[in-house]
């Protein structure tokens, strides 16, 4: 089924391309140190405006990104260079680039999720991926409350699992395209067995190097 994400108005916002991804809720510690980005986040700073985070792979700009809020400096260096913390607010589509400041702007067109009707199946589909989410935290060796996971929206929480640790920036991207939270979720029971997979082969790999094994035997 297509979806008809809801629009809202062109803004001009500052433009950090990363070679990361940030979803909304999703927090972004970032280490500030080239002169144009300086600028652009002490004027973010003043003003208290989001800048916006598009991946950049060194070849690419990506032109759907998601703004930033500044949560707080955590350190200032003499030089200028800062570290701060910034979370994701909302989704953006690129539609024109700016290039009148030091650094990058871009006109973009906000957008949200399509608007979803509840369904019979919605609890069997958070069940399933919260139990898929315990098992990648079992090998990260994170903690979290499930039960509070379990009574979150879809939105919310289709975007907290590709947030957490083992999803590549490409899986993150696709997750900042669509525009259905039950499609995302979806999306993520299938995603997840890929991470978990990849974890659990990283961690053999780990435990292998440092007991100095033989890692012909994942390959064969």
């Amino acid at each position: 089924m297509e979806t008809t994400p809801e629009m809202t108005g062109h803004q001009i916002i500052p433009l950090f391309p990363l070679g990361v991804v940030l979803l909304p809720q999703m927090e972004l510690p970032l280490h500030i140190f080239e002169e144009r980005y300086k600028v652009m986040i002490n004027e973010c700073l003043k003003q208290n405006r989001a800048f916006g985070v598009v991946h950049y792979d060194g070849t690419n700009i990506r032109s759907i990104g998601c703004t930033a809020k500044i949560l707080g400096v955590v350190k200032r260096y003499e030089d200028g260079r800062m570290d701060i913390v910034t979370r994701g607010k909302t989704r953006f589509a690129i539609k024109d680039m700016d290039q009148s400041r030091i650094y990058l702007q871009a006109k973009v067109l906000f957008f949200e999720d399509e608007r979803e009707t509840a369904s019979d199946d919605d609890a069997t589909l958070t069940g399933e991926v919260i139990h898929l989410l315990k098992d990648l935290d079992r090998i990260s060796e994170t903690r979290r409350d499930y039960n509070a996971l379990a009574g979150l929206d879809f939105k919310r929480l289709s975007f907290l699992i590709p947030s957490t640790e083992g999803f590549t920036p490409e899986e993150r991207q696709q997750f900042l395209e669509i525009t259905s939270a039950r499609q995302r979720l979806t999306k993520c029971t299938a995603i997840l067995k890929t991470v978990i997979q990849r974890m659990k082969i990283n961690r053999e790999i780990i435990e292998i190097i440092g007991g100095n094994g033989d890692i012909k035997t994942l390959v064969s």
